[in-house]
């Protein structure tokens, strides 16, 4: 039997990084609703589980509480933040209102160092996110760690191998989350760490075949990191059933979509059935007059669609759509119990009528690190799985307000300069993404003696390791010096250039 833990989700943002963060102990997770029953619990028999962070207060009844009968069970438990909360409340603790709220890094001072902190130093940096505090710990439970003022950031019993942090050791911002983490993973839980990408791979071909039977696939390829490891994942599974249809929409970036169709066309390394519509007219129709970002999302989203379903019914008989949606995608996207942050078109931006049997997202539960593993494992070159991210809606997310064919070419000529340059200086291996966007602000300026009134294009770069925070990259002056002296003076129509300095949170990764 496979080792693995369970994580059961109250609803909080971070539910899928901690599962992340166990299988970078090479242990196998997954997250589940916490409705999850104790006899279903049993079924699959976990080697420990964590109970999530999550929005509500543990003492309003309305709550998610689970299964009480979860801490008889004997199998080690680690509750963060609301789990941590709901193991106190539940085994006879009190949990009340924080005389004062704890948000972001904080300090932690850690005072038995007997069980899973007993690695850690004695004061340490952790990421705080809550309104309410144990006031109180249950029986048999010991206070390991606290702050200025919380008096129980971590708690312990032992015996019963459970286990409580306050704060969210996922988060790269808490110091020494995954040595906290490696410790229950590895200790209470006994587990070796012998699970790897090679086996996501060998399981997810297994499972698609089943899945896939004798049906045919139409994949959504845009020749990003993302949809080109779903598609040679998908290729591996079931071979000549699957067609790749690559839409180049008008929204690529400067010559990329010649740039897909000379990798994965009939010239290219891979034997894919391969499809490439121009609809670049389609879509300029379609976002005419439209500003708002949610709207081009959903547009782009449906267009998307509408032209594989028609691609669809040319070949004929397609009962599967495959998209190579991954984690982040989802999370902003609203699905399940987290706020919507934005639709990503190939999920909340997905129409509600979909003429497909069925989708396939066989990178859904992973992060755009483990997708590049992935991608490795598949043999996929290292030049395709470490280019830049794309999103989905192109330019549209990078374009701000209406949408045409002016700014288009204005952001893809001052996007591959930016490019160009960091690639010069060598930096594009320690960037995780960068780009240009065009704002939808235009300034007076002055080339040449004459007055201008021209368009402020943004400069963008951030470094990240799983694309759900993120922080602004430093980039050299000279850098940003010559970028912005290129783009004035090679593109149309822009007179001023920007960086944008802001983290994430509180921004996103893509300005739309």
């Amino acid at each position: 039997m496979k080792e693995s833990i369970l994580v059961l989700d109250f609803g909080g943002q971070y539910n899928q990084l901690i599962a992340r963060r166990v299988r970078e102990c090479n242990v196998y997770c997954e997250v589940h609703p916490y409705t999850m029953t104790v006899e279903e619990i049993k079924a699959m028999a976990p080697d420990g589980i964590i109970l999530t962070g999550g929005p509500n207060s543990v003492y309003d009844m309305s709550s998610p509480h689970g299964d009480a009968a979860l801490f008889d069970m004997g199998i080690p438990i680690l509750g963060i933040c609301y789990g941590a909360q709901l193991m106190a409340w539940t085994l006879g603790g009190k949990v009340a209102t924080a005389p004062v709220s704890e948000y972001g890094k904080t300090e932690v001072k850690i005072t038995d160092k007997t069980g899973l902190l007993k690695d850690v130093s004695d004061t340490t940096v952790a990421w705080m996110s809550h309104t309410d505090y144990i006031e109180t710990v249950p029986e048999g439970f010991k206070v390991t760690a606290s702050t200025l003022v919380c008096p129980v950031a971590a708690m312990e019993n032992e015996e019963k191998k459970l286990y409580a942090f306050q704060y969210h050791p996922e988060v790269t911002h808490s110091q020494e989350g995954m040595k906290m983490l490696s410790a229950f993973v590895h200790g209470p839980c006994g587990c070796k760490g012998e699970w790897k990408m090679d086996s996501f791979v060998e399981n997810s071909i297994t499972e698609i075949r089943e899945k896939v039977g004798s049906g045919k696939v139409l994949c959504a390829l845009s020749g990003g990191v993302d949809s080109s490891v779903a598609a040679v994942l998908m290729s591996k599974a079931v071979g000549k059933q699957l067609t790749c249809v690559f839409v180049d929409h008008g929204l690529l970036r400067k010559n990329e979509g010649d740039e897909v169709e000379a990798i994965f066309g009939p010239e290219g390394d891979y034997d894919l059935n391969f499809i490439r519509v121009n609809a670049q007219q389609r879509f300029y129709k379609a976002l005419e007059g439209v500003t708002e970002p949610e709207a081009k999302r959903k547009i782009i989203g449906e267009e998307f669609i509408r032209v594989f379903e028609e691609e669809a019914k040319k070949i004929g008989a397609v009962d599967y759509l495959v998209q190579g949606t991954i984690y982040p995608d989802v999370i902003e996207s609203g699905l399940g119990k987290s706020a919507v942050i934005k639709s990503h078109h190939n999920v909340g931006g997905l129409p509600d009528y979909v003429d497909f049997k069925e989708i396939i997202e066989p990178l859904r539960m992973l992060f755009k690190d483990e997708v590049r593993k992935a991608g490795l494992e598949l043999g996929i070159p290292e030049y395709l799985v470490y280019r830049q991210p794309f999103p989905g809606p192109g330019l549209g997310v990078r374009i701000i307000g209406e949408i045409t064919e002016e700014k288009v070419k204005i952001v893809q000529d001052a996007d591959a300069i930016f490019r160009e340059e960091v690639a010069a200086a060598g930096l594009a291996g320690s960037i995780s993404q960068y780009f240009a966007a065009l704002t939808n602000m235009r300034s007076v300026g002055v080339m040449g003696d004459f007055r201008t009134y021209d368009y402020a294009v943004a400069l963008r770069a951030v470094t990240t390791s799983d694309f759900m925070t993120a922080e602004s990259a430093k980039l050299p002056w000279e850098v940003i010096e010559k970028v912005t002296s290129r783009i004035v003076n090679e593109v149309d129509h822009v007179n001023r250039v920007l960086y944008d300095c802001t983290g994430k949170p509180p921004g996103t990764v893509e300005f739309e």
